[in-house]
């Protein structure tokens, strides 16, 4: 093997799903032995370049953040479909038995380990900024640092509110049931449509929602800086706009030797 070899290894795609033709799909693959990561990083995944791309090397590498969780025997992964992009226009074509590439390193700091305290802690995305947060959902420790959860998601229409069935299914997750007390009244899921109106979804973005202070009478649970905690994955437009709404509330970022209460991170 040689040295660029060594960095990552090669596994294989064990499913592939479409959530929306054209723009959503996910997959599995299979998980490499020895790869550890925290809920909440993302891993480089990589293709190889079959379609000859000019300008692009032999195996094309990209960010991903995982699905999965920590614990789970393989490794799962959300995306978009990007027009002509490099990356999705090779990914979004594999089948069941193709190959893709895991850089053998994890990557990032979108992780409950940001926050020393806190009681509440709401997950805001959009788009696939959702994946870290599933994957943040499957971790007990989670479960076992907050006292209450909020998972908002932010879509343009009611197709791409995608994964529901594992959303709904965290309050009856059989390992969660068995290690963490009350998830299904400590867990509380708030999808939002922006560009169609749709039952049971609110209609606003979520910038506006915390701007108006209705998020609170929606879920029950107060909003204040000794409380709450904030993590944020989307557009990077959404990401920043959030922060200015929330550091306008008092609420400051959490950064390494630095107690705050926000983590971001950018994810298309």
């Amino acid at each position: 093997m040689s040295e660029v070899e060594d960095k990552y290894t090669r596994e294989t795609i064990t499913s592939m799903r479409v959530w929306v033709p054209g723009k959503l799909f996910s997959f599995t693959c299979t998980r490499p032995t020895g790869f550890r990561f925290t809920a909440g990083q993302f891993a480089r995944l990589g293709v190889d370049n079959t379609l000859q791309l000019p300008g692009e090397p032999e195996i094309i590498w990209r960010a991903y953040s995982m699905v999965s969780g920590p614990f789970d025997e393989h490794l799962e992964f959300f995306s978009i479909v990007v027009p002509e992009g490099a990356f999705t226009s090779h990914l979004s074509q594999l089948q069941v038995g193709s190959p893709v590439y895991i850089d053998k390193t994890n990557f990032g700091f979108l992780t409950t380990a940001r926050f020393e305290t806190g009681n509440d802690l709401w997950l805001l995305g959009s788009g696939t900024g959702l994946a870290p947060f599933l994957s943040i959902l499957h971790d007990p420790h989670t479960w076992e640092q907050f006292e209450n959860i909020v998972l908002m998601h932010s879509a343009r229409t009611a197709e791409e509110l995608v994964y529901q069935d594992m959303i709904k299914g965290f309050v009856e997750h059989p390992v969660l049931s068995e290690l963490i007390e009350n998830v299904k009244k400590r867990f509380v899921y708030v999808p939002v449509v922006t560009r169609e109106k749709v039952p049971n979804c609110l209609g606003e973005r979520i910038t506006t929602l915390l701007e108006q202070g209705s998020l609170a009478e929606h879920t029950g649970l107060p909003m204040n800086v000794e409380r709450s905690r904030f993590m944020i994955c989307g557009n990077p437009d959404m990401v920043t706009d959030i922060r200015k709404v929330l550091k306008l509330k008092g609420y400051s970022p959490a950064r390494r030797n630095t107690p705050g209460e926000i983590a971001v991170e950018n994810y298309w």
